[in-house]
């Protein structure tokens, strides 16, 4: 039961701060808070694989983090909303574009999250 309660928690932090992130003062057709806070999701997530592998970290605090916090700071189902709008609305350039970036950058994001810790040295 204290698993779940680590979750639970780490994901109020993670929806409190991608809710943040969605007030910045940004409007465009292009979906760039959703698109930043993915990257950023990615970027973290990495992060955290990548300490968990070089330190031990115990297995509550990997489900806060990383269940918990990016599970409820990435915004995957509104970055699939957002696209099925952008193509239902005739927007196929700016959809394409959406969906091409995201996976590329989020994907880069993962790897460099994980890899700037791996890359460290000892600590």
């Amino acid at each position: 039961m204290i698993k779940f309660l680590y979750v639970a928690l780490g994901g109020a932090v993670g929806a409190v701060s991608r809710y943040a992130i969605s007030l910045l003062p940004l409007k465009s057709e292009f979906p760039f808070l959703t698109f930043i806070t993915n990257i950023l999701g990615a970027f973290l997530i990495g992060l955290i694989v990548g300490i968990s592998e070089k330190h031990s970290f115990p297995d509550n605090w990997i489900l806060f983090l990383k269940t918990g916090v990016c599970g409820g700071f990435t915004t995957f189902s509104t970055f699939s909303l957002e696209s099925y709008q952008l193509l239902e609305n005739k927007s196929y350039l700016t959809g394409n574009i959406y969906m091409l970036l995201s996976v590329i950058c989020c994907l880069t994001g993962v790897w460099l999250g994980r890899k700037s810790v791996l890359l460290s040295g000892g600590d």
